[in-house]
């Protein structure tokens, strides 16, 4: 019996055996025959179905990033931090659900976890229909529904743990970036679909608003979409019996400084993709846009725009995987916070040319001449703006793959090539980096939460005002991550350096 297929054994004989139809006993994509033969069509259907019910996911959970710009229109009179609050909630309650949706991977399996993830959705969906038709509701319930928005966001961390245990490291980046970023287009789609349908118009202005604002129509039409990606989890998805292991031992991630140094990385990478997505449709429309009527308006319609962030974000995420497989991650992760620090500090300067509108009712003649005038700053202002999400994108791509390396090398370092010792480190390293990947995510998905709070607190008076602030802040921390990714992975002087992370 060979080395691998000794290692194999022995990895099998700890793994509880599991014999129904969906659950897979023997899974060794390290295994070239075994990839070639039967593995790699099987993780390739799995990924499919996974991106599907990720990306309903990510749609429920930054639902209310497009529908609280549209509040007003149907009748409800909240303050632009009320708004601002609706939006960073449920990106606050997706974090902290990450970390037992990691968990449950191993726990029920991914398949059984996709499905019952997918089907929950039609809680925040359903009451999401129900009460956007109530102008009387109180501010109150829609914070709880936003709250439970913040499942569709637990997804994601479960399906990378689970794509994780089905790619071989070599093509982990690869696999991850392409899963990741089927997800988060999900944000996109929803920002762009989301006011054709419920009638507010866009498509960069080629679909005009309807006569009223249908904005129940989203709720019904998310869930009836995460019906569909819970029965096809159902029908075409796997468990792999190689993903069992005890919560203990996920546990013991949050003792690795590697865990900890990534989610802090990740809050400067995915925590902006994710934050910034909620709120550019209310940056959009607090400093380009002016409606003193429901009939009249002048401006930058959001609605035309603001998906544009979210997409270039979820199509580069994909290449910086790919990049990384060929570089090295922390190499992409360290031109990408040099990029979003320049595209920061470009969205920064484009707001400090902006001219105050008057708070005069009505449209005079000049608060027509100064949001003329912020409307032709409005396309350097996106131009910035996409270049961040652009970086961020890839950030998030590089991130993910550095996470399962950083992981490898380290059983690597203490192991020799052609062993069972290597084999075993092997198949530890990949639970305890399934297990990061969830923690990384937890913790990088709160700048979801802290981006939109920092834009419009409760305490702040004037949001447009404090926008600049914002992003000079921004601007800082991406600069103190630029250092912590030199040192500990770029830097030929430390340890991950050396390895190539």
């Amino acid at each position: 019996m060979t080395t691998l297929q000794t290692a194999r054994t022995v990895g099998d004989a700890a793994v509880k055996k599991r014999r129904t139809r969906r659950w897979i006993d023997d899974w060794a994509p390290e295994d070239p025959d075994f990839w070639e033969s039967t593995g790699e069509s099987l993780a390739r259907r799995n990924l499919v179905w996974s991106i599907f019910a990720e990306h309903i996911g990510f749609s429920v959970w930054l639902l209310w990033s497009v529908s609280a710009a549209l509040l007003a229109k149907v009748g409800f009179a909240f303050t632009p931090q009320q708004l601002f609050f609706l939006v960073a909630l449920p990106n606050l309650v997706g974090s902290l659900l990450r970390l037992p949706y990691t968990f449950a991977v191993p726990k029920f399996g991914g398949r059984n976890w996709t499905v019952f993830s997918a089907f929950v959705l039609l809680a925040p969906t359903g009451l999401f229909g129900f009460f956007v038709q109530r102008p009387d509701t109180p501010y109150w319930v829609f914070l709880l529904i936003a709250a439970i928005a913040g499942v569709g966001g637990g997804n994601f961390s479960s399906s990378m743990t689970n794509i994780n245990f089905f790619y071989p490291a070599r093509l982990k980046g690869s696999a991850l970036g392409l899963n990741a970023a089927g997800g988060n287009l999900g944000v996109s789609l929803a920002q762009f679909f989301v006011p054709i349908v419920v009638g507010a118009g866009g498509a960069f202005g080629l679909v005009k608003a309807g006569e009223a604002i249908h904005l129940e129509r989203a709720g019904y039409l998310y869930g009836g979409l995460a019906v569909i990606a819970g029965i096809a989890a159902l029908m075409f998805m796997n468990n792999l019996s190689a993903a069992h292991s005890r919560p203990r031992e996920l546990l013991s991630v949050g003792r690795y400084k590697h865990t900890w140094i990534m989610a802090f990385l990740y809050i400067g990478t995915f925590g902006s993709f994710i934050g910034y997505s909620a709120a550019m449709p209310l940056l959009i429309k607090i400093n380009f846009f002016r409606a003193p009527t429901p009939v009249d308006s002048i401006g930058i319609n959001f609605a035309y725009y603001a998906f544009l962030g979210a997409l270039v974000g979820s199509l580069t995420r994909p290449f910086g995987g790919w990049l990384a497989d060929r570089i090295g991650g922390a190499k992409v992760t360290f031109a990408c916070f040099l990029a979003m620090i320049t595209g920061t500090l470009g969205v920064f300067y484009t707001l400090t040319l902006l001219t105050p509108v008057p708070a005069s009712p009505g449209l005079t003649p000049a608060i027509v001449h100064a949001v003329n005038h912020n409307s032709g700053v409005f396309p350097w202002f996106l131009a910035a703006f996409l270049f961040v999400f652009a970086a961020t994108g890839i950030a998030n791509g590089s991130t993910y793959r550095m996470i399962p390396h950083i992981f490898r090398a380290q059983a690597h370092a203490v192991t020799s090539d052609g062993t069972v010792e290597r084999y075993a480190a092997e198949a530890t390293a990949t639970k305890i980096s399934s297990a990061a990947l969830g923690l990384v995510g937890a913790v990088g998905a709160l700048g979801g939460f802290l981006i939109p709070i920092t834009f419009g607190s409760p305490w702040i008076h004037d949001p447009v005002a404090n926008c600049k602030s914002a992003f000079l802040i921004f601007a800082a921390f991406y600069a103190i991550c630029l250092v912590v990714t030199y040192v500990v992975y770029v830097s030929k002087r430390s340890s991950m350096g050396r390895a190539g992370v």
